[in-house]
Formats: C-alpha cells, structure tokens, sequence
C-alpha cells in the first residue's frame, strides 16, 4: 500500500497527486499553460502516439496541471484514474458516449438535474441514443426494464433538486445482474460525503464547478473511473473489437485501465471539451479546502433547514438532515462525517408566484443558476433551470412550481435566515 493511498481525505485533498515541480520546486501545482510538448526526437513522439509510452502529447488530451487536479479526485473517489472536462455536462455526455452508441439504450434514475434531464431526453436521442426512466420506488422491478440493448445505468447520488439520496447499492446490484455498470453522478455530496465506488457504482462523474472548485470562477467536470468493470464482451464493442484509429487495439485488453484510456484517446481527442489548465488550477485550489467548506456549510444548512420547518408561511422543507426526511437513514448510511450537504429545498405558501415574489424580495441570498459556492444562492427551477420541462416532467424531477432551492455558502447562518425571513414575510 503506497503512502497516499493511506491519507485521509483532509490530506489528499491538499496532497494527492502532486509530489512537488522538478524543475521549479514549486509547492503550489503550477499552471502548465501550454497547447504542445517537445518529443525528445521523432521516434519517442512515434511511441506517444501509439500509446505505447505514457506522456504528454497535446493539452486537449492530457495536461500536466489537468493530470494533478485527475489523480486528487480520482484518489478522493478511489478510483483508477480521472478524467477533466470543460464542464459537468460535457464529463456526463463524455462517460455515455463512451460506452453507447446509436441504438443503444440507458436507464436513468427520474430525479436528476435539469441539464441533465434534456440532454438524456434531447440530444442523446438524436444521436440516436434512448434513455428510458425508472423511479427509485420502482428499483425492485427494475429487472423487467432492462433489455439486450441497454449498456449502462445512471443515477444522481443526490437527486437534483429532490434531494432523495439513492440506494446507489441496490442500483449496482441490478446494473451487474445484467452486465451493465453503473454511472453515479456525485456534484452534490462531494467524495468527502460519500464515495459511490464503495458502494458498487463503476464510474463517478461530476460538476467541478460546484463544491469541489467551490468558488463559482472555472467551469469543469471529471470522469471517475473505478477500474473493475469488465468491457471486454460482446455487448460492449468498442472494448471487445479493434479500433481502426489505433492500428486494430482492443482496448478491452488494457484491462483496469480500459474504460479510462478510451475516454482519453477517443472521446477527449476527438470531441476536444478539455479543461483549461488555468480552470484546472483554480479548482485545484477550491479543492484543497473542500473539506473544510462541506463541513461549514451542511452545518449552516441543518440550522437553517430546522428554522424554516417553523416559519408560518412555509408549507414544508427538505433536507435530508432532518429526521422526518425520507431519506435521512439512508443518509446514515452513505454519508460520512454525520453531514448531509448544503442543498436544501422549501415550499412557499401561496404557490409558484408567491415563490417568484420572495425570490425578488431577497437581499443577502444571490439568484444564480448554480450550486456549491462560498456565497449562497437561491434559485426557482419550475421558472429557470427545469423551465424546459413540461409541468409533469417537472413533478417527476423533484422541480414543482412553490419550491426554491436553497444552496447554502459561508454566510454566517443567522445572516442568512434573517433575509430568508424579511422574504417571507414581504
């Protein structure tokens, strides 16, 4: 067992990944800003292009700075090996795309996040890519859903907006039954709630840009891969059969490391959504106070969830953290550290327009479109981020029109319900 693989989250989120510049000595990750790299002749550049020989070719497929920022996360998650993209939702389109192609199938989980949600029902489709809807209720016939052509499940290991936490075990248990791995988004707990991959799920993605950055400045997203999902059969042919683009490799026999390389040398190569180096850097430096700021910010968020539960014009609030939530004992379960996030939801009475005039009433709470900064954000998703949604498809989601999320910074936490409060009560 190496020295890192022993540390402690609280280290390797300041550590992993990074053992120092050798030609600058430098203790902060430097910013590799650069598009290329010198081959030290025409025969080692040969070798790199073959795959042949690890190293730097072109910082659309790989980056010093990127190659940090991969190895801490994937350490985080446990994971083999990591993947940066531009965004969240270019790491979710990488890890399908990855595995399925047209006429191909995906079953989803229904309480997802909005971007999600379209790109699944929109895009994916016109690639020819059908993703089919399961509830969580309905995970113990869940075997009848599943056909010759599916080829992967995929979750929200924290519903978005619903805020459900998923029985991500029991999930695995069905995709394996039927040879499939199981995809787990895990943006909203962060690995320093819950690690999927001990849990059985086979790839972890995530949102950079939310809680692991943390600071709402770089866009980015990350492919976790656990390394022990077996690709190479039949039903998953990019893995079993030659790639013509590599001189016939079959990259199910890289084995641990097949479904990450691919992704690397094929996905990121040819669709081109790599992280900037200097995005890389800035969440590098988010990430080495992540735990820190998970730790303040669920512990603002169970006090303010408690204090709206008693505010006259709220109809309900949820939050795992509270006891009668549906999910806090599975929250017990999955969730580390006895925390349960910083994401809550709450119901306005007087519906969604009353909902809209408290959203305007606010002073101190930003609206903003996204998640997991040191400053809080409230937003209205039926009217904004799940608009696209039919009011059905919206319910399904988690999004009804009286409710707002709530995405809780640094604030101190009496700032934050005062303003909450003088919303309110207009």
């Amino acid at each position: 067992m190496s020295e890192q693989s022993r540390w402690r989250p609280e280290t390797v989120a300041v550590r992993g990944g990074y053992a120092g510049d050798n030609a600058t000595h430098s203790i902060s990750v430097p910013i590799y800003q650069t598009v290329g790299y010198q081959f030290d002749d025409t025969s080692h550049a040969a070798r790199l292009f073959n795959l042949d020989e690890p190293g730097n070719i072109y910082t659309r497929i790989m980056n010093p700075t990127a190659d940090v920022l991969e190895q801490r996360v994937a350490q985080l998650e446990g994971g083999v090996g990591a993947l940066a993209f531009s965004s969240g939702m270019a790491a979710i389109t990488g890890a399908i795309l990855n595995i399925a192609r047209s006429g191909d199938e995906i079953l989803s989980s229904t309480s997802l996040y909005g971007g999600t949600w379209t790109l699944f029902t929109s895009t994916l489709r016109d690639f020819g890519i059908t993703v089919r809807f399961i509830g969580d209720e309905e995970l113990p016939e869940i075997d009848r859903a599943f056909n010759e052509h599916t080829r992967a499940v995929f979750v929200e290991s924290v519903g978005n907006p619903r805020l459900d936490i998923t029985d991500i075990q029991g999930w695995a248990d069905a995709a394996h039954r039927h040879g499939v791995p199981l995809i787990v988004d895990n943006t909203f707990p962060t690995p320093y709630l819950e690690r999927p991959i001990e849990h059985g799920a086979d790839i972890v993605v995530h949102s950079l840009t939310k809680w692991i950055g943390g600071h709402g400045n770089s866009l980015g997203g990350i492919v976790v891969d656990a390394g022990r999902f077996d690709y190479q059969v039949e039903r998953f042919p990019y893995y079993s059969q030659p790639d013509s683009s590599y001189h016939g490799l079959v990259f199910g026999t890289l084995e641990a490391a097949a479904y990450i390389t691919r992704l690397r040398v094929k996905i990121l190569r040819d669709t081109g959504a790599a992280i900037s180096p200097t995005n890389a850097y800035y969440i590098i430096q988010g990430l080495e106070t992540l735990p820190l700021r998970v730790r303040q910010e669920s512990s603002t968020a169970q006090d303010l969830a408690e204090r709206l539960t008693e505010h006259p014009r709220v109809s309900w609030v949820n939050y795992p953290g509270l006891s009668n939530h549906p999910s806090h004992r599975r929250g017990q379960q999955y969730f580390s550290h006895g925390l349960y996030g910083s994401i809550l939801n709450f119901g306005v009475k007087g519906g969604h327009d009353q909902a809209l005039k408290v959203m305007d009433r606010l002073k101190l709470w930003l609206i903003v479109a996204n998640v997991g900064d040191v400053r809080s954000m409230a937003i209205h998703p039926a009217s904004t981020t799940h608009q696209q949604l039919s009011p059905k498809e919206q319910d399904l989601a988690g999004a009804p029109g009286d409710l707002i999320r709530l995405s809780v910074g640094l604030e101190h936490p009496d700032d934050l319900f005062e303003d909450l409060a003088q919303a309110l009560e207009g």
